[in-house]
């Protein structure tokens, strides 16, 4: 009887992880030319027509539609972080953008620790050897490595929601370090976004490559030191304790 009663439970909790494994690899397939640049452009001035004629309604579905697309791991977030940079500015566009792409990252991390999170995580605590070590070295850096897997632009998005998810780390934890360590990269995107009407104008595209440029990386990777810090510190902490 016992387990006629866990087995559906399980499946229940699992099934927000798998209808976004699904609608993901769904997306993967027919969204991929969807959701690009060339659309964008060829829809340039329809979307600013609506956007002046419906400014909060514009803002609102665009947030909408950035939520879902980080939620279920869509392509197209980088044109929908330039879609907000065009067609509201750096300012507000970059807080619609960051706050949008932290509510879509918070929906995936939930679903994938009420699927496998809570027990992976359990399992970790309650293992030996080199798994036990890891998941403690996590949390004792949670803040660090938070920061660090959201600042370090080589991190895809997805991983960085998924892995904090699967080690049991608390959702305000997850929330703040995402709303914050995606300002930088989120500001960038959403300033190449503002400047696109004078790309469309030349018939050119974005540097998209821009984030990996000297004065924009070097920033970044000052911040990702500063983020690492406190590990470094402990390190060294640990090191000096020891017996010699």
């Amino acid at each position: 009887m016992t387990v006629m009663t866990t087995e559906p439970s399980a499946l229940r909790r699992r099934l927000p992880l798998i209808a976004i494994l699904i609608v993901a690899a769904i997306g993967a397939f027919t969204l991929r030319d969807t959701l690009s640049f060339e659309t964008l452009a060829e829809n340039r001035d329809a979307l600013t027509m609506f956007r002046d004629s419906h400014y909060l309604l514009t803002a609102l579905a665009f947030m909408a539609v950035y939520i879902v697309i980080v939620a279920f791991s869509l392509p197209g977030a980088t044109i929908a972080t330039l879609t907000g940079g065009f067609l509201f500015g750096v300012f507000p566009g970059a807080l619609f953008n960051i706050t949008a792409a932290t509510i879509g990252a918070i929906a995936i991390f939930l679903a994938a620790r009420w699927g496998l999170g809570e027990r992976l995580a359990a399992r970790m605590e309650s293992s030996e050897g080199a798994v036990k070590k890891i998941k403690d070295g996590i949390d004792e850096n949670q803040w660090s490595v938070l920061f660090l897997i959201r600042l370090v632009p080589a991190v895809p998005f997805f991983v960085a929601n998924l892995v904090p998810a699967l080690v049991g780390v608390p959702l305000y934890r997850f929330a703040v370090s995402t709303f914050l360590g995606i300002i930088p990269g989120g500001v960038v995107y959403t300033s190449v976004g503002a400047g696109l009407g004078e790309v469309f104008e030349r018939g050119e595209t974005p540097n998209l490559g821009i984030i990996f440029e000297p004065h924009i990386l070097l920033p970044i990777l000052g911040l990702c030191a500063l983020a690492a810090l406190p590990m470094v510190i402990k390190l060294f902490s640990k090191k000096k304790d020891l017996p010699q």
